[in-house]
């Protein structure tokens, strides 16, 4: 009786659609039909958060994602609102429980395998449009920047004697990132190129990254585009973005046994738990490789 009248207040006080009001009738039928297998004694005035937070557990344990277990206990605190409103409870025991953190969609990377293919496999344009692609994917990969940060760099932020450059991150924080001699000998070469184009057209530039037709500084955009079409080449996930390949490198440096601390300074990640996501990604790659393995792992 008391979730018909919450349901009429939703109906003709809130003019909520029917399919919310069928939302909430169900979450709260389906803790109704909980507690009474606990303890026939109970009813929505007696019972307390402890009786809740089992419910929460129990919904958990049933493979419910944190999300809808969120939901449902919202649907139960708007409920328990409404009875403390028109005085049919007491107290409401539903605001004192809190419900399971969202869970942290792991990150999409590339595996070493599809990579070296897109390194060492796909064919570039044997011009200058090509150098920079490669060049780019490159330096994605082995450093892990972020776009902004790439199409940001100047040539003088490469120091090819230290074998690192100089990136300005997020809140203006600059950080240096060292590069090993695959990337120095493949920008040696590129620096060449760039070079040799913006002399044959009367022109000079900063930015390291240029585009081929009007030798502007490139853009977001026009890097991430360059990103997806390579990918496309050698994946057939939905993701494509540079992003993904600072996940690559991120994951494959814990792959190969970087601590975590070293890989959140090349990130330019602020706090520890940010690069924390890419562990979960190890682990999974870990796990494969034990289950490939080892003679009892299945």
């Amino acid at each position: 009786m008391w979730i018909q009248s919450f349901i009429d207040y939703l109906r003709f006080e809130k003019n909520y659609s029917e399919r919310t009001i069928k939302v909430y009738q169900a979450d709260l039928k389906a803790f109704k039909q909980f507690y009474e297998t606990l303890d026939k004694e109970l009813n929505w005035s007696n019972l307390d958060k402890d009786i809740i937070r089992q419910w929460v557990v129990s919904m958990m344990e049933d493979g419910n994602i944190a999300s809808s277990v969120n939901r449902r206990l919202s649907s139960l605190r708007s409920f328990y609102k409404f009875l403390l409103q028109r005085k049919m409870v007491e107290y409401d025991p539903a605001h004192m429980v809190t419900g399971p953190q969202k869970e942290k969609p792991l990150p999409t990377y590339l595996r070493e395998s599809e990579m070296n293919r897109l390194l060492d496999d796909v064919q570039f344009e044997k011009n200058y449009a090509g150098a920079r692609d490669y060049m780019i994917l490159l330096m994605f990969y082995s450093t892990g920047i972020r776009v902004s940060e790439l199409t940001n760099l100047d040539v003088s932020d490469v120091d090819m004697t230290q074998k690192q450059i100089k990136v300005l991150g997020k809140r203006n924080k600059e950080r240096v990132i060292p590069f090993g001699s695959e990337m120095e000998a493949r920008l040696r070469q590129y620096l060449k190129e760039r070079q040799e184009m913006l002399e044959s057209r009367g022109l000079s530039a900063k930015a390291l990254f240029l585009h081929e037709r009007t030798c502007l500084q490139m853009t977001s955009w026009k890097v991430g585009s360059r990103v997806k079409y390579y990918l496309s080449m050698v994946t057939t996930q939905k993701k494509r973005s540079p992003h993904v390949l600072r996940h690559t490198f991120a994951t494959s440096m814990l792959n190969h046994y970087a601590d975590l601390q070293s890989v959140k300074e090349l990130l330019g990640h602020e706090r520890l738990s940010t690069t924390e996501i890419y562990t979960h990604t190890s682990f999974e790659e870990l796990k494969e490789l034990y289950n490939k393995a080892h003679p009892r792992a299945k």
